[in-house]
Order: C-alpha cells, then structure tokens, then sequence
C-alpha cells in the first residue's frame, strides 16, 4: 500500500543567498504481506512514528516497485531506499549500497527482491538526465519472504537499527530529524505505527 504523502513541488527556498535546499525522499520497499519483504515499509513507518523532518525531506512507504517507480525520483536531489537485500549474511544485517553500486550490478546478481525495478528506473532516469544525483540502498537482509505479515525476530529487530543508518545518512548532509518525544504535547501528531518498532 502506498503512503499518503504528496510529494511537493520542486523546491525553490534557498538558505541563504547561493544554497539551494535539497529535495530528498525517503522511500520504503517491500510487500508488507510477504514477511521481512515488508522490512522497508516497517521502518518507512517507524521514522514517521518517532521523528519530524524538515519540509524538504519526504518519507514514504511506496510498497512493490510499479512501472511508476520513476516518477517518484524524478527532481529528487537525494534519495534513499530502505528495502530487503539478498545475501549471506545473517538475518537483521544491514547493508548500505550507493547509486553507483545499484547501477552496476551484473545480469543474474541481485542486490535486493526488487533490483529490477530500483536498477531499471535509475538506469531510465540516469539516460533521460533527470534521476537524482545521489542514491542510498539502505539494505537488511531477511530471514524469510514466505506468506504473513510479521516480521521475523532478527529483522524486526534490525528496523531501529536500519532507522538510525537513515538518519546518520541525513546528518552527513547537515539534515537532523528532531524526535517526536521532544514536541510539546500539543503538537504532536498521530503517525502509523509500526508493530515491529
């Protein structure tokens, strides 16, 4: 199910004279009725549960990638996906992959459930020249993807984990999410809440 935020507008506020303020989305991944496939929503939710972002930053559970996945990157500076990743490691590892890497992956090699979508609409974009210019993977490897809508242990577990790489990611850019326990009570709003938060 896809979120019910809209995106805005193309950004044209500057912070001061010469500094363009970045238009960035956060977008989770994944089935949510297909078990830790629907660990990208999960923590999609769990950021708008437990923290306030700034006007030029947008999070959005986008649930299976669909034909209209470039749309959602079109006039995006920055953009990070939160989304299950194949590999050996155990359940609940979490791994990061750049723009770069997601382009790049060879024919028969998959980063996540949903490589083809991500790495055809980046790919799409990328010729067009109109995709964004940085991209984030923000991976957690499951530990099924069989039928249910709970997350395993190791995964739920993982979902603050995979939030706060989120957050390290926008404090790099000088972007700080303010939690919500901070809000005075009369500000706070009700946002949907994750089970496996």
């Amino acid at each position: 199910m896809r979120g019910s935020h809209v995106r805005p507008e193309r950004e044209q506020s500057r912070h001061g004279e010469g500094a363009v303020i970045e238009r960035i989305a956060i977008y989770g991944i994944g089935n949510i009725l297909i078990g830790d496939d629907g660990v990208g929503p999960a923590v999609a939710h769990h950021l708008e549960a437990h923290w306030s972002f700034p006007e030029n930053v947008i999070v959005e559970d986008l649930g299976t990638p669909s034909l209209d996945l470039p749309s959602y990157l079109m006039d995006r500076d920055f953009v990070i996906f939160i989304d299950a990743v194949v590999g050996d490691d155990p359940p609940g590892t979490i791994r990061t992959f750049t723009l770069e890497e997601i382009v790049a992956v060879s024919p028969g090699i998959r980063i996540s459930p949903h490589e083809p979508s991500i790495n055809d609409a980046l790919l799409v974009l990328q010729f067009a020249g109109g995709g964004p210019r940085e991209v984030l993977l923000v991976g957690i490897v499951p530990e099924t993807t069989s039928g249910g809508i709970s997350l395993s242990s190791a995964v739920a577990a993982a979902v603050p984990r995979a939030a706060e790489e989120v957050l390290r990611a926008l404090e790099a850019r000088g972007i700080h999410a303010r939690p919500i326990s901070d809000w005075p009570p009369a500000m706070r709003t009700t946002s949907p809440v994750c089970g496996t938060a």
